[in-house]
């Protein structure tokens, strides 16, 4: 059994942990509040613009966008990964990256090379040492995402797509369900995706008439397409990382504050026990006298 002075030590290091946990459980708490407040005000907005976008997959215009050209094969392929700047906030990354890794090992297994947008530090460190090719990125976003940010790296894929050198762009990031659930979701961004979801009938054709004319309303629309959903996969994020940081923090304290009362009992056990051999040494010594 270790000694009182050594389990001393343990349980002021162990008091100390804890109170840093629960200083961070406390700092994520009031964050995730203004972040899950950010990302519900922009849900609406983003999923209006998917929705049209959709039904514009769907119509018949007289100008085709690029960015809704369909490609024949799949040799490159462009992925926007968002992931957090800092770590402690549970599996959220790990989640994400695992189901990343298979997908981009499919892709890979097929012929099709990968370009990677990387958003936050945890993404960009895992691209890196598994050697893929990251063609732009975007770190240290702060508490709350901002777009001129945002657009910079993520033109570098689009202009790609819409050149040619690129046949899809993919959107990796968290989805927030609620304080408790996170969902790691990877979608195709570009081309516009005839099965998408978010048509408002998908047994519908749509048609359009379009003012000034069908290249300008077009060129602006998906571009504001893309600007939304980065932003809100981004926003999305930030909920999610506070979230699984406030949880994951308050689990650390529950296992500190147990792990005290362990250390607790270990030393009162070493320190009776101490008062015992004493007591008996002391005993011995005077039946000898």
């Amino acid at each position: 059994m270790p000694g009182s002075k050594e389990i001393r030590t343990k349980i002021k290091s162990v008091q100390n942990t804890r109170k840093i946990t629960k200083a961070m459980e406390m700092v994520a708490a009031s964050k995730m509040r203004k972040a899950q407040d950010r990302m519900r005000a922009g849900r609406p907005y983003s999923d209006i613009v998917r929705s049209i976008c959709a039904n514009l997959s769907h119509a018949t215009p007289e100008f085709i966008h690029p960015f809704m050209a369909k490609r024949q094969t799949l040799r490159k392929v462009g992925l926007i990964v968002v992931t957090t700047d800092k770590g402690l906030c549970g599996g959220l990354n790990t989640n994400l990256l695992r189901i990343l890794t298979q997908r981009v090992k499919q892709w890979e297994a097929d012929g099709a090379e990968v370009r990677v947008t990387a958003f936050g530090n945890k993404g960009l460190g895992f691209f890196s040492r598994i050697g893929a090719k990251v063609v732009s990125h975007a770190v240290q976003l702060g508490d709350t995402p901002r777009l001129e940010t945002l657009i910079g790296p993520v033109k570098v894929q689009l202009d790609a797509f819409a050149a040619g050198e690129l046949d899809a762009v993919y959107l990796a990031s968290s989805l927030f369900i609620n304080t408790m659930k996170q969902e790691s979701l990877v979608r195709q961004l570009l081309p516009l995706d005839d099965d998408r979801p978010e048509r408002t009938d998908p047994n519908h054709d749509w048609d359009y008439l379009y003012e000034p004319g069908a290249e300008q309303v077009l060129t602006e629309l998906l571009t504001r397409y893309v600007e939304s959903l980065i932003y809100q996969a981004v926003a999305e994020n930030m909920a999610c990382e506070q979230s699984a940081r406030m949880v994951a923090m308050k689990s650390a304290s529950d296992n500190a504050k147990t792990l005290i009362d362990e250390l607790q009992l270990t030393y009162n056990k070493a320190r009776q026990a101490g008062i015992t051999k004493e007591l008996s040494e002391i005993v011995g010594g005077a039946a000898a006298v």
